[in-house]
């Protein structure tokens, strides 16, 4: 399904996109970031927040480490402010990429289980889907930012994978 060149590529992508995701909230002002645009996690930094959330609780499930530390509800208040966001962001950056660098196709095979706050459940899943889903993830809440910034006025980033240049997404 998936191996490390591809999880590699998927996050330089997303770690490219998310300094564009930074660059563009640093030209507007914290009444425009935090305004309840009507989108599902409310505000622009509600919704980079609840992104930030989920790479947080999948990177706890792939390579053990700490998570978010607050529920999934409370995901659109992750960080109070931008620059808290955006510090948190490119940490977690780093986070992704080294371990992505460092997948074999032994940790990428088999299934995980962890108890989902989302369903009140139980769940067991293929590991090499899970990591689909957490680039996914990344990739839809993204695409709603770019539309709230476009929305706000403000230069939304070009998202184009086929655009990323070898120099891209290098921490």
């Amino acid at each position: 399904m998936i191996d490390r060149t591809t999880c590699v590529t998927l996050a330089r992508y997303n770690s490219w996109q998310n300094r564009q995701l930074r660059e563009a909230v640093e030209g507007l002002t914290e009444a425009d970031l935090i305004r309840d645009r009507g989108a599902h996690f409310g505000s622009i930094l509600g919704t980079l927040n609840h992104l930030l959330w989920g790479d947080q609780i999948w990177m706890s499930r792939f390579d053990g480490g700490a998570g978010p530390g607050i529920p999934l509800a409370e995901s659109p208040s992750l960080c109070a402010r931008a620059d808290l966001w955006a510090t948190e962001r490119f940490r977690t950056d780093a986070r992704i990429m080294l371990w992505a660098e460092g997948l074999t196709a032994v940790e990428l095979a088999g299934s995980m289980s962890w108890h989902s706050g989302a369903t009140g459940r139980d769940v067991t899943r293929p590991v090499a889907l899970c990591v689909l889903h957490m680039f996914n993830h990344q990739t839809h809440h993204r695409g709603q930012v770019h539309a709230l910034l476009t929305a706000a006025g403000a230069r939304a980033p070009v998202t184009d994978l086929c655009f990323m240049s070898e120099s891209d997404g290098r921490l």
